[in-house]
């Protein structure tokens, strides 16, 4: 079985391959997006409650996506090497990584889960919780944390099902979380009437059904790659070059997480619990917009990954081209859905006329240049697929760090429309950090594929 699923990588047409990979991994990642944005829609169409608990809630989103991050750390630093060792042929090398990994998500569980507990008041009130958001933003804070391991296996451990080539596997493995969710979401909230505590506990028992799943398939007899005790110890030449792939996808979503922070507060003090309310819903509809074109990028990283690792430069080439192109083509159909729209997605997440007044003006502020995220997301992820840790890196930091968080915070000064600055900072971002990773990737990526040729790898440490 694991020759039949290497061949496959190795040797199938890669369009077909693409497609193959990237529709489950797409439909996984669309579903996925759903565990928080489903949490969101339903509080907000809490009668009298709604819009102050929706933005209650948007204040946790930071942290629910720093927890998302080291998961991402792991599994994404692990996932590329584990394939990359089996287009080597070193199968018995990818079990060990993969159960270091484990061993790394676990102990990283304890330490958030204390971490966010003990000082989640503060970390709110930094955030940009109001006196009356507050109670709403502590009480899924507190459900939602207490379930971090469940997120960290489900979401870390999956991308070393999907780098093996199972992607309706992994596409499962967020179906099953996401449809209990959407299921028990209405059931705790309005049956058993929990409000917004009701949607944490439904969003982490989804989580808990998604990570056991993934343990059951890794343990088991179908798999390439298996879970074993022997391989839990850590060895620091497999955690390092794991965590220096891994920092890339991490910094992405760690600086999300501190731009949502710099957001909300700057928010707050421009324009209040709306302003909070309506970045609460755009940041939902990026995420939307973030989860096709990173399916498609999970899609590819297999095929890249592996066909590196055999020095099959030829289908490295023809798989990072599909995977371009179709990112670039699915970014314009959204941007235009936005443009065209954007009251459709507004009217999922609140029923309140001032409030979706105002969220449809700033989404498309906010997303005008979501248009370019195709060009960001495939090269930014083709390096971290081809294990180039160091320009990911670089690339990760470069749109959230060195770009967005300062315009958040001097953009405002030069409008008479504070809250104007703040939500025109996303598009600057975006274009110039679009414009530059596709100017450094188109320079380096040819360079990378003769390096290839002539070395046993090409894969940069930190």
């Amino acid at each position: 079985m694991a020759q039949s699923q290497t061949n496959r990588l190795g040797e199938e047409r890669v369009g077909k391959l693409l497609f193959q990979l990237a529709v489950p991994a797409i439909t996984a990642q669309i579903i996925n997006a759903l565990y928080n944005i489903v949490d969101r829609i339903y509080i907000g169409h809490i009668p009298d409650i709604g819009a102050t608990a929706l933005t209650g809630v948007g204040i946790t989103f930071p942290i629910i996506l720093l927890i998302a991050a080291f998961s991402s750390l792991i599994g994404m630093g692990g996932g590329p090497r584990a394939s990359i060792k089996m287009g080597e042929g070193d199968y018995a090398g990818a079990e060990r990584i993969m159960g270091n990994c484990f061993a790394l998500l676990l102990g990283i569980s304890v330490v958030l889960t204390a971490f966010f507990l003990l000082f989640q008041r503060p970390l709110l009130l930094l955030f940009g919780a109001s006196a009356d958001s507050l109670p709403y933003a502590m009480q899924y804070m507190t459900i939602y944390v207490s379930g971090t391991i469940f997120v960290q296996l489900a979401l870390g451990l999956n991308s070393f099902i999907t780098t093996q080539g199972f992607a309706k596997t992994s596409m499962f493995t967020v179906i099953i979380g996401a449809g209990l969710n959407i299921v028990l979401d209405p059931v705790f909230i309005f049956v058993f009437q929990m409000g917004v505590q009701g949607a944490a506990v439904a969003t982490v028992l989804s989580q808990a059904i998604s990570s056991i799943w993934v343990l059951w398939f890794l343990f088991g007899k179908r798999t390439i790659l298996k879970l074993r005790p022997k391989n839990f110890r850590l060895n620091h030449k497999i955690v390092l070059p794991v965590l220096a792939l891994g920092l890339s996808p991490f910094i992405m979503q760690a600086t999300e997480s501190a731009v949502n922070i710099v957001l909300n507060s700057s928010l707050q003090r421009y324009g209040g619990d709306t302003a909070v309310g309506a970045m609460t819903i755009c940041s939902s509809v990026m995420q939307v917009a973030f989860m096709p074109l990173t399916g498609l990028a999970q899609g590819a990283q297999p095929i890249v990954s592996f066909n590196f690792g055999a020095k099959q430069n030829d289908r490295v080439k023809k798989a990072f081209h599909l995977l371009f192109l179709s990112s670039i083509a699915f970014s314009m159909l959204f941007w235009l859905a936005l443009m065209l729209f954007p009251n459709a997605f507004v009217r999922l997440f609140t029923p309140e006329v001032d409030l979706a007044s105002f969220t449809a003006w700033a989404l498309r502020i906010y997303m005008s240049m979501c248009l370019v995220l195709g060009v960001q997301c495939s090269c930014q992820q083709t390096f971290v697929a081809i294990g180039q840790a160091k320009t990911s890196l670089f690339l990760a930091l470069l749109r959230k760090v060195f770009l967005l968080i300062p315009l958040i915070l001097f953009l405002p000064h030069f409008f008479a429309d504070k809250v104007l600055g703040v939500f025109l900072a996303e598009p600057i971002a975006d274009f110039l950090a679009a414009t530059t990773t596709g100017l450094i990737f188109f320079i380096r990526f040819r360079r990378l594929l003769a390096k290839n040729q002539t070395k046993s790898t090409a894969i940069e440490s930190i």
